[in-house]
């Protein structure tokens, strides 16, 4: 099928041009289901007699379904978009654009969903689902995996689809609680992925940062412990990228103790960890999960990041850890590339 579309993209151009645009409309209604034309046309750019008449093809096709509410997939749509997939990578040059991504990072692999989720923020459930498929593919009996906090995790955990049960798999946040959005905790996340998969969790119901004394009396308790010996023995981390400048604030840190971890050049966080553009720390908080000398031994690490104002922060981590599967979004990967230029 490949080659039979190179053929036509050389032969009959303007058919892939339809095609293209007739799949991103079917994508489009699959992320953002129900949606009207008149945001349809306003998120893809295109006119609103073009939505129309794309559309109303697609309805006759049996791939949408349109209502009052507004139009929505149908399982025909779905299954058509699952597997034309690949192709449209290859076509529209996402393909050559993670080889090149994932050799300039130097990391494992790189997974890339069309598109840009600045301007479209409805492509963070794309991101995420392509960051589940790819965390159920590798996920294996007697698994151990961490799990950060934040939206793009909460994201990721809801978009987990799988009708198997993980009956041996443990679930644990990598870190403790932070901020007072007790949706995006990963706690929460734990939780919320657990039920997917059918499996075991554990929490960590402690504050992500503990002074030293308090630290010492908690880790001891032994619900706590166990939690942070699983941690330990992490077979699988999957974690959202941290900006340095949100991450403190995030942290609710002084605004004197946030000015001077950005003036030492902290662009990226993780796990308490402050990175320059160079990867070195910068400034460490004392946290509770995960560390980074765990970090870097994990077996596998998923990073899922949507939005180019977290590129500089993904640099800085990736230089810290090669052993990286990114999951984003086209426009973040342009970005990355562009600063590492």
């Amino acid at each position: 099928m490949k080659d039979l579309l190179k053929i036509q993209q050389k032969l009959i151009p303007q058919a892939i041009e339809l095609m293209e645009r007739r799949y991103s409309i079917l994508r489009q209604i699959s992320l953002s289901e129900p949606i009207g034309r008149r945001t349809l046309a306003n998120v893809l750019d295109i006119s609103e007699r073009i939505a129309r008449s794309e559309t109303e093809f697609l309805k006759e096709q049996g791939l949408i379904d349109v209502a009052v509410s507004g139009m929505t997939i149908r399982q025909e749509g779905s299954e058509l978009l699952e597997e034309l997939k690949d192709v449209m990578n290859d076509i529209m040059g996402l393909s050559t654009l993670q080889d090149k991504l994932r050799d300039k990072l130097g990391i494992r692999k790189v997974i890339l969903v069309p598109g840009s989720y600045d301007k479209n923020n409805s492509l963070l459930k794309d991101v995420a689902k392509s960051g589940s498929e790819y965390f159920l593919d590798i996920l294996k009996d007697k698994d151990t995996v961490s799990m950060t906090g934040g939206s793009t995790m909460l994201a990721f955990a809801e978009n987990i689809k799988t009708d198997k049960k993980f009956n041996n798999v443990t679930i644990v946040p990598a870190r403790g609680s932070m901020g007072i959005n007790v949706e995006t905790q990963s706690n929460n996340i734990v939780s919320i992925a657990s039920k997917k998969l059918n499996c075991d969790y554990r929490l960590l119901n402690v504050p992500d940062e503990l002074g030293e004394k308090a630290m010492k009396t908690l880790t001891k308790e032994p619900e706590i412990k166990t939690t942070l010996d699983s941690i330990e023995k992490t077979d699988i981390l999957v974690f959202g990228v941290g900006r340095a400048d949100e991450m403190a604030t995030r942290r609710n840190l002084p605004k004197e103790k946030v000015e001077e971890i950005l003036s030492k050049g902290a662009v990226g966080e993780a796990f308490g960890y402050y990175f320059n553009q160079e990867g070195e720390i910068v400034y460490k908080l004392n946290t509770v999960g995960i560390d980074l000398e765990t970090f870097k031994q994990v077996k596998d690490t998923i990073a899922v990041l949507a939005g180019t104002r977290k590129a500089e922060a993904l640099i800085a981590i990736s230089k810290i850890n090669k052993n990286i599967v990114l999951i984003s979004d086209e426009e973040s990967a342009h970005r990355i590339l562009e600063l590492l230029s």
